[in-house]
């Protein structure tokens, strides 16, 4: 350390009266660096790190859950179930669950034991106490987090609130609830797992499981589902109380940039798109701008120029109509899009086209997302692009972020190999903190220093190179890339090398689970794209489950138990072949703008202490490195005249690129948080209607509700006509007249009454509401209570959603063109927030308005009204009828007395009944014997209205 010699040289200069020089300067600064380093490298040693004490904390709570485990052991099967109902007789009489955690984990962990064959190490139970707590468990590759997330789960079920695990996809949805579900079946608690187009009623059962498996996606979309219903029995969830997340930096940080959105086709405009794609090939490069740093590209003057006379000359664009005119709006919308779906998003990397349809694809998984469509258009522009067919754009119906949805839950917690990097986004956005639990074993992977060539095709022939030696000592290799593109290149330069291999990207995600449980044998290359969120275990020598299970599939009549027995001894010895050839290689061929991708991707290596060993092999052309990197560094190699295929590898250059990665991580940190900033204040609004969307389905009479509404309404009628202040003969009376018959359905003398003497403003209020309860009460009375009750609510609940939708679609205008407004040295966020409010307050102003006039128009079909549609009715019936006969084969005629008795034919009450013909019916009331002579009533036989 360099703190005594420092301070010596200091004192012999001050006691000599030395000046310092600009040189003594450098080396004091250096020096107080290394001192601080060195006086802080101390303090971790003497103190420990804050996470060294969270983990120190928790020891003894993992003992006393330790000396339990002989108790819990002597349980019998039944035994385990009863602690559980035990324990939920405690929680309810409010013991908090902080006490009941050592006894709740002991038991789970007995139940594990029995059910999996799975005994928890100590460190899953550190996991599972921090996942409790409401933290993120930060836990490598290999440590088993899915049997982590069973004790918190288990834990916070017998509050009987439910609680919900969420992954990133469905098939790993499906196998964690299905493996998982020994454990609580044993536990004595019901499992469920949520996916798509599942059928409502399997759906709601699930969700009233104790634990509920479900991806991210699927949650956030039965959420916005539930508050678009209008019944409460119809609603799949019952509330948020505890949520644990996979893979959470891939759902709360990844996705998080991307909203939920429940949509309806809006307007075709194909031929539109199909006619600005033919023109935008025709762009050079001088007529736009392209910032690959934020993703963003925008028109020149001279491509506006050029663009506004071939649209003039495609007959796109009025010969008088200009670019700039207001007019051109929606035209410039569909250009700028055009451009953006040419030049920012790439075939095979960004998106592939399958069976003719564009699919995205997750930068950060390299996973297909089927369903997922971009929005304002640009899907339909890389769907011309690609020649494919184009789909009408959409309106948002429903939309929600992932980082509001998942901070609805009372408790959140989550799990992933990689969260320190975003400690400070999950702390600021969700209130979560970070715990690095230590692994099981030590880890054995040798992590290389990064090797930075001066080309691509250097560094490609390198990694060829390094992949054809470790195969030849039988180590396996699985090759991270970053695009589908650059994976099928690497293989076709393998094939020609002679190398066997598997290719595992978007195009190949069906074999997923077999080429990951192959990935690991004796002299296997695997070539992936991002294996970020994969949710595999790479085990060396292959996944013995797997071979066991594939065998007494091929054999299902032989000795299962020997079948196991003799796969398990050969796959001892491939382990062991591989663990001897040095276990997985893990060969990155680029740095993600991530660290936390590069971080999952090196932890495939390494699992549960095997060895392993980890390299990434860079270039200057690669696109981390040659947007972000420093100048310098390609300076630097040009300077040391570095010979045709030589890298350069050095500590500094890994640090040189960590700080690239940090600047790009901090400025897309900021992007959602901005982005959150905005969706906060329609989120704001979102709890106020899905709220009171849900009181309104809740509450069994709405009738208080209306009649404020509509008094309301009456009130700003009154203000509007007759202001405050001022005079009678000032009042606009036959416009609140007209008014009043439009928006309220009154037809009262208002002129009349405001002509009487002594007569103000309040006297017209207190006329105009007992006329309007008059009408209603008459209303009532004529549908009959209940049936007015289920009408209020109905009318209610299909305006809020309409006014909602239509809200939406005007805070996402307001949204695109607020941003204008710094030019005026104003800030968007607080204009968009006060305009948004103003908006809203017009929109529930509107939505009184609507249910009033509404309810005012209701009534009940007069009795000719009812004849013509039970007529139209009868004719369809029969139009269907006719159709079904002259479909199916006719029945030959059966003998009365065959089997049972012909059923009597009824005698009709009228004469000259005709079926066919209402007007032969008569004139009965609903509540009368059918004219049929069926013995029904009316209502239920020839007068149903449906």
């Amino acid at each position: 350390m360099a703190g005594p010699r420092f301070f010596a040289v200091l004192w012999a200069m001050r006691q000599a009266g030395k000046r310092l020089t600009a040189q003594d300067h450098t080396w004091i600064i250096a020096a107080s660096r290394e001192n601080m380093l060195g006086f802080g490298t101390l303090a971790k040693k003497v103190f420990g790190t804050p996470n060294d004490r969270k983990i120190k904390s928790i020891r003894p709570l993992i003992a006393k859950i330790n000396a339990l485990e002989p108790e819990f052991e002597a349980l019998s099967d039944e035994g385990i179930i009863a602690k559980t109902d035990e324990f939920r007789k405690r929680v309810a009489d409010g013991e908090s669950l902080d006490d009941i955690l050592p006894e709740a984990f002991a038991n789970c962990r007995e139940a594990a034991r029995r059910s999996l064959g799975l005994r928890a190490f100590d460190t899953q139970l550190m996991g599972g106490v921090f996942l409790h707590q409401g933290n993120i468990a930060e836990m490598k590759t290999g440590e088993g987090k899915t049997l982590v997330a069973t004790f918190p789960a288990y834990l916070n079920a017998l509050t009987g609130k439910g609680v919900h695990i969420v992954t990133v996809n469905d098939y790993l949805a499906k196998r964690d609830a299905e493996w998982m579900s020994k454990v609580y079946g044993a536990l004595g608690m019901t499992t469920g797992v949520v996916y798509p187009q599942q059928p409502d009623e399997e759906k709601r059962e699930a969700y009233a499981c104790d634990v509920t498996y479900a991806t991210n996606n699927e949650l956030g979309f039965d959420y916005l589902r539930d508050n678009m219903k209008s019944d409460l029995k119809d609603m799949a969830q019952r509330g948020h109380y505890f949520a644990i997340v996979d893979e959470v930096d891939s759902i709360l940080i990844d996705e998080a940039r991307t909203p939920l959105i429940i949509s309806g086709p809006a307007q075709d405009r194909s031929e539109l798109y199909i006619t600005i794609d033919k023109l935008i090939p025709e762009l050079t490069e001088e007529h736009y701008t392209l910032d690959e740093k934020a993703k963003s590209v925008s028109f020149t003057d001279e491509g506006n120029e050029f663009l506004e006379e071939r649209l003039h000359a495609a007959g796109i664009l009025p010969p008088e109509q200009s670019l700039y005119d207001p007019e051109s709006t929606t035209i410039v919308h569909h250009v700028n899009q055009g451009l953006r779906a040419h030049v920012l998003f790439t075939k095979d990397k960004d998106y592939i086209v399958r069976d003719g349809e564009v699919v995205l694809i997750d930068e950060f998984t390299g996973r297909m997302m089927a369903g997922r469509r971009l929005s304002d258009g640009l899907h339909q522009a890389i769907e011309a692009k690609e020649g494919c067919d184009i789909r009408p754009e959409n309106v948002t119906l429903a939309s929600v972020t992932f980082q509001n949805y998942f901070r609805l839950y009372d408790k959140l917690a989550g799990m992933t190999g990689t969260a320190a990097t975003e400690a400070e986004e999950f702390m600021e956005i969700y209130g979560l903190g970070v715990v690095e639990v230590p692994t099981n074993k030590p880890i054995a992977r040798i992590d290389d220093n990064d090797a930075v060539y001066r080309t691509a095709r250097e560094k490609y022939e390198a990694i060829i190179k390094e992949i054809k030696a470790a195969h030849e000592k039988g180590q396996p290799v699985l090759v991270g890339t970053t695009s589908i593109e650059k994976s099928e290149m690497l293989s076709q330069m393998l094939t020609a090398a002679g190398i066997e291999h598997n290719v595992l990207n978007a195009r190949q995600h069906e074999r997923e689970a077999e080429i990951v449980a192959d990935a690991g044998k004796l002299g296997k290359v695997t070539i992936a794209t991002n294996m970020a969120g994969r949710g595999t275990d790479i085990k060396l020598g292959g996944n013995v489950e797997v071979k066991i299970m594939e065998a007494i599939a091929a054999n299902p009549d032989g000795d299962h138990e020997t079948i196991r027995a003799e796969i398990e001894a050969a796959h001892a010895a491939d382990e062991q072949a591989v663990k001897d050839a040095g276990g997985l290689f893990v060969l990155a061929t680029e740095r993600h703008e991530s660290r936390r991708i590069d971080n999952q991707l090196r932890g495939r290596s390494g699992r549960q202490g095997d060895p392993g060993r980890s390299a990434f092999f860079l270039s200057l052309e690669d696109d981390l490195m040659r947007i972000f990197g420093s100048e310098r560094l390609e300076k630097v190699l040009s300077t040391l005249g570095m010979e045709e295929g030589e890298a350069i590898v050095h500590p500094w250059v890994n640090k040189s690129l960590e700080r690239a990665q940090a600047k790009v991580e901090g400025r897309n940190f900021d992007i959602r948080k901005q982005l959150l900033k905005f969706d906060d204040v329609m989120n704001d609004q979102r709890k106020v209607i899905f709220k009171q969307r849900m009181e309104i389905m809740q509450a069994e009479d709405l009738s208080e509700i209306v009649q404020d509404m509509r008094h309301q309404v009456l009130d700003d009628l009154v203000d509007t006509y007759m202001p405050a202040n001022t005079y009678a003969d000032q009042w606009n009376t036959e416009g609140l007249y007209a008014a009043l018959i439009e928006k309220a359905g009154l037809d009262v003398p208002v002129i009349r009454w405001a002509e009487e003497e002594g007569v103000d403003d309040g006297d017209i209020r207190e006329r105009l509401y007992e006329a309007s309860d008059a009408l209603m009460a008459e209303k009532k009375e004529a549908f009959g209570e209940e049936s007015m009750r289920t009408i209020e609510k109905q009318i209610l609940l299909q305006t809020i959603d309409a006014k909602w939708r239509e809200h939406i679609l005007t805070l996402e205008h307001l949204r695109s063109v607020v941003g204008f407004r710094g030019y005026a040295q104003r800030d968007p966020l607080n204009e968009y927030k006060n305009e948004a409010f103003q908006l809203f307050e017009s929109m529930l102003d509107a939505l009184r308005v609507d249910v009033t006039q509404q309810l005012s128009r209701v009534r009940p079909l007069t009795e000719e009204e009812q004849q013509q549609m039970i007529q139209q009715l009868i004719a369809q019936q029969q139009g269907l009828q006719r159709a079904r006969q002259a479909a199916a084969p006719t029945p030959q005629p059966e003998p009365v007395g065959a089997g049972e008795a012909a059923a009597e034919v009824p005698v009709p009450l009228v004469e000259g009944f005709d079926e066919s013909d209402p007007a032969t019916w008569g004139n009965p009331s609903r509540n009368e014997p059918c004219p049929c002579g069926s013995g029904k009533k009316f209502k239920h036989c020839h007068g149903r209205l449906a």
